[in-house]
């Protein structure tokens, strides 16, 4: 999946529109990618409270250690797409580790000749993507949960599909996310099938 994201909003309106601490750190907008750092919101594990958290994009692979690593030789593992995976299971089944990592928008690309499909919540400025976290020895990290495309980005005629899109989540599914016992929390990982979704093509 090429996938690339945009958070267009700063931390004060990020915590606004999701109820939540902005944090110590500011984030003032713009695009975000995978090894490279991004506000995500998690819940307090002090105060049950949800609070705005810049952490590293992308998990060590397996094998590999950030402590270990020679400088420019890590690969970093951003998107989660097998919930039976050893790698991963351990981090969805606890609460604690489950994040919400907001967007204003994101672009994926399919087929051969680079369609590009555009995606974004109509009369929202923000959405959510589930996501699962950890602290490393030296930062905090996450991981993007991934799902099937949803029927909005299958082409209507010819062209190509994504191979995967982000799993978004609408406001209750936010909330299960960061509280559910993990049987209710993988149902949410779905395709979004919500009419609000928008797709713009070539953008």
């Amino acid at each position: 999946m090429t996938l690339s994201c945009r958070l267009d909003l700063p931390s004060d309106a990020i915590a606004r529109h999701f109820g939540t601490d902005a944090g110590p750190d500011p984030w003032g907008g713009g695009a975000i990618q995978p090894g490279q750092f991004a506000p995500v919101i998690v819940r307090s594990g002090a105060t049950g409270q949800k609070v705005i958290r810049p952490m590293h994009w992308g998990y060590p692979s397996p094998g590999q250690s950030t402590e270990a690593a020679l400088p420019g030789t890590m690969r970093w593992v951003s998107h989660v797409r097998n919930l039976e995976s050893p790698f991963w299971i351990g981090n969805l089944r606890h609460v604690q580790l489950r994040c919400l990592i907001p967007l204003t928008s994101f672009t994926l690309v399919a087929g051969r000749k680079g369609r590009r499909l555009t995606c974004s919540i109509e009369h929202s400025p923000l959405f959510a993507v589930a996501g699962i976290w950890r602290d490393l020895t030296d930062m905090p990290v996450f991981a993007m949960l991934t799902t099937a495309p949803g029927h909005a980005l299958l082409p209507v005629e010819g062209g190509a599909a994504p191979t995967a899109m982000p799993a978004m989540l609408d406001q209750a599914g936010q909330e299960r996310w960061l509280e559910a016992d993990w049987k209710e929390a993988a149902a949410l990982i779905a395709p979004y099938g919500r009419a609000d979704l928008l797709v713009a093509e070539g953008g």
